[in-house]
């Protein structure tokens, strides 16, 4: 009977710290909601890395990873929700400005809207140059990023600029959901490529 019992609290304790999720511990207090901090989650990614594959969706559902861009540069813009203020200038900058300045870089905006939203606001804004995807399905690309937002299932504002090896080139965390990300160093990090 003991011996059952201690079976079943390993078992428990095992699965307790299974299903915890992993604090983003390298980008933590970096951003803020206001003045409030927020706790990303996931992991966390860095300048020089190979950039960690993900799987999000299109409009349609059908499933997007990165190595569908393979041997292509990549920006990838992270946004909360595309339906707010901040995101829907982050998202129409880099369709509008940066696009038309280098056709050759593949553009991502990656929210965790439903494809639906996204789909609505693309048509809405013209937005013809950017690929809006969706992590809501799996939360594949916010885990493996360090991007989700706790308690709030939303990403949080982040620029990513990868080679076409897909090496983490350029990244900005953005302090403050409630700002735009620095579009100067962006275009600047992009020129280098």
């Amino acid at each position: 009977m003991l011996r059952n019992l201690l079976f079943l609290t390993c078992l428990s304790l095992s699965l307790f710290t299974w299903s915890t999720p992993n604090i983003n511990s390298l980008d933590a207090g970096k951003v803020t909601a206001g003045n409030k901090p927020i706790v990303l989650l996931g992991n966390s990614v860095s300048l020089g890395q190979q950039a960690p594959n993900f799987k999000v969706v299109d409009d349609k559902f059908t499933a997007i990873e990165l190595t569908n861009f393979t041997d292509q540069n990549v920006l990838i813009s992270v946004v909360p929700s595309l339906d707010t203020g901040i995101c829907s200038l982050q998202t129409k900058f880099f369709n509008e400005k940066l696009a038309i300045e280098h056709p050759n870089l593949v553009m991502l905006t990656i929210s965790a809207d439903l494809p639906f939203a996204q789909k609505r606001f693309c048509t809405a804004e013209n937005i013809d140059k950017v690929i809006t995807l969706s992590d809501s399905v799996w939360h594949d690309f916010g885990k493996n990023y360090g991007l989700m937002i706790q308690d709030m299932g939303l990403l949080t504002r982040a620029i990513f600029l990868l080679n076409k090896n897909h090496k983490i080139v350029y990244k900005q965390l953005v302090p403050n959901l409630s700002q735009e990300p620095d579009y100067v160093s962006v275009s600047a990090a992009i020129k280098k490529l």
